[in-house]
């Protein structure tokens, strides 16, 4: 781990990388981070011990860059930062919706640029990050690329062409999970348990759930099956989903996020 590495933007997902890029094993010194406020870099500095610098500054001392700003403020930066960057840089965006070809038309021409997708599970480091070479990136810049988001959960690589379902069902996914679980924890409270205890049940059969997913190596449907005995309470349930079309409402969602995810693109170029 030779490369220095900085942080551009320190919000949520930009202190979540920066704290994970710690945690792996990256070395302080070789790690930088641009904050817009001054209260903000002094609480990141307080925080992780990594000194926030300017991003021109970045821009000039990283051989990788993690750009962690809004998409709307994606341009001014890379307006701001383009001169400075040096041929062999790596560039890595964060931001929803923008394809790399949005960045190559803002910095040197062949500077390598991936496109990652994080999910906000990287706060507890069991975060999903999907990623995109661009048109310059080769195999061992996607490869340093997900060596670097591996310190903050999982990666997974995919054609650009699928980065937006790639956001909708996976950048987005966390969303879905939060809102099932209120959902059922108030379909808890209104069948006469108190709230508490319902969020309880709901979250550890979520994570129950999680696991037996992740390790059993059996099909979701195999799982559902094994719970669901012939004329008893699952099946009565599975029923009522069917008939109000949860299935179908769930595909349609993703479909939305999906083409919201374009035209975020389309609304930046």
């Amino acid at each position: 781990m030779t490369s220095k590495v900085a942080v551009l933007g320190a919000g949520k997902m930009g202190e979540a990388l920066l704290g994970g890029l710690l945690r792996s094993g990256w070395p302080a010194p070789e790690l930088g981070v641009t904050c817009r406020r001054k209260k903000r870099a002094a609480e990141i500095e307080a925080r992780h011990g990594v000194a926030p610098m300017g991003n021109t500054k970045a821009a000039a001392w990283a051989d990788v860059l993690i750009l962690a700003v809004k998409p709307q403020d994606m341009g001014a930066l890379l307006a701001e930062i383009a001169p400075a960057i040096a041929p062999g840089t790596l560039l890595i965006s964060v931001a929803a919706g923008l394809t790399t070809a949005f960045f190559e038309e803002r910095v040197p021409a062949g500077v390598a640029v991936v496109r990652a997708m994080p999910n906000t599970a990287v706060l507890v480091d069991e975060g999903m990050t999907v990623l995109s070479g661009g048109g310059h990136a080769s195999q061992q810049h996607v490869e340093q690329a997900a060596e670097l988001f591996r310190g903050v959960g999982h990666t997974l690589t995919v054609p650009e062409a699928q980065q937006d379902a790639a956001t909708a069902l996976s950048g987005s996914g966390p969303a879905y999970f939060y809102f099932l679980v209120e959902a059922m924890t108030d379909a808890g409270v209104l069948l006469g348990l108190p709230r508490d205890k319902a969020h309880e049940l709901v979250v550890r059969s979520s994570m129950g759930a999680s696991v037996m997913l992740r390790d059993s190596g059996t099909h979701p449907v195999e799982l559902r099956e094994a719970v669901t005995s012939p004329a008893g309470t699952t099946i009565s349930a599975v029923r009522e989903l069917e008939r109000h079309g949860v299935r179908a409402a769930l595909m349609a969602a993703l479909e939305a996020a999906r083409d919201r995810s374009g035209e975020l693109a389309a609304s930046y170029a």
